[in-house]
């Protein structure tokens, strides 16, 4: 019996919906109040310890070459510093409460305690099994980290293991592609489906004058538009750079087979959606306006 080929882009779409879902909590109140109690209060310093926490206590260089796309001078301020205010361990404790909470929040309990949610559990761990570890730094620290045994924090992990996997190698895409960091993320709000410049401005440490630069190099590399949106060869730039990520990303979702990814991609896109509606993002954050 022949299996049915994956669709070129069926991993892309399922990793959206998973990725959508784990996002909320960077955006949550309840990640601030957990962190605030073991007294990690900065936004930015918090932010850095979440996602960093599973590598250990890493210092500016490595969290900066993990996360691409935020200046150093601002990881610096917070990094290796929060450390000692608190340790790994705590941060991936406290992360764990908000986690919780924010799903609780934000989906019920009812559709915590659903069938559905175990399911989406069990596929998306499935998933992981096949993602590997070699050049993936954020990926291999958080595979490392033992899998929950409440459902939604399951899925939670899954969808964290997954999204870190593609996300490590997007990055060798954008290094082969030669943007740098700053370049990735104005090119990528050029699509419209990037953070609006104000959020990555405020959020990764870049000034205004930062992000007129590298508009500047990106026009004279023929990407940009007087007009800021992308050209014909910045569109195409960006779309290359999205099949590689895919290639770079298959396995995890060819192990799942067709039927698996398009049934986790249903049950994903029902829970973003969701959470969604129930506020997770701030209205402004995609799109195009002024920094």
């Amino acid at each position: 019996m022949t299996t049915a080929a994956l669709e070129p882009r069926a991993g892309r779409r399922c990793h959206n919906m998973l990725n959508s879902l784990h996002a909320t909590h960077y955006f949550s109140p309840d990640l601030g109040r957990e962190l605030g109690a073991i007294g990690v209060t900065d936004p930015r310093a918090v932010n850095f310890a979440v996602r960093a926490a599973a590598l250990g206590p890493v210092g500016a260089g490595a969290v900066t070459a993990a996360f691409y796309n935020y200046k150093y001078e601002l990881v610096a301020r917070h990094v290796p510093a929060v450390w000692e205010t608190a340790a790994p361990g705590q941060v991936l404790a406290a992360r764990a409460r908000a986690v919780d909470a924010t799903l609780r929040r934000l989906l019920g309990e009812e559709a915590l305690a659903s069938a559905e949610m175990a399911e989406a559990a069990r596929l998306a761990l499935r998933a992981a099994e096949a993602c590997s570890r070699g050049a993936r730094p954020l990926y291999a620290a958080h595979a490392d980290l033992p899998v929950p045994e409440e459902p939604h924090l399951a899925y939670w992990h899954a969808a964290t293991l997954l999204r870190e996997h593609r996300g490590d190698g997007h990055l060798a895409a954008l290094m082969s592609a030669g943007l740098d960091g700053l370049e990735a993320m104005v090119t990528h709000t050029a699509t419209g489906k990037g953070m609006a410049p104000k959020w990555v401005c405020a959020t990764r440490g870049w000034r205004r004058e930062e992000w007129e630069a590298a508009v500047e190099r990106l026009r004279g590399r023929g990407l940009l538009a007087a007009s800021g949106d992308l050209t014909d060869q910045g569109d195409a730039l960006r779309r290359d750079i999205e099949e590689e990520t895919d290639r770079l990303d298959r396995a995890p979702y060819e192990h799942l087979g067709p039927e698996g990814v398009a049934r986790l991609t249903e049950l994903g896109g029902v829970f973003a959606q969701a959470a969604l509606v129930a506020g997770a993002f701030p209205a402004d954050l995609i799109g195009k306006g002024d920094a």
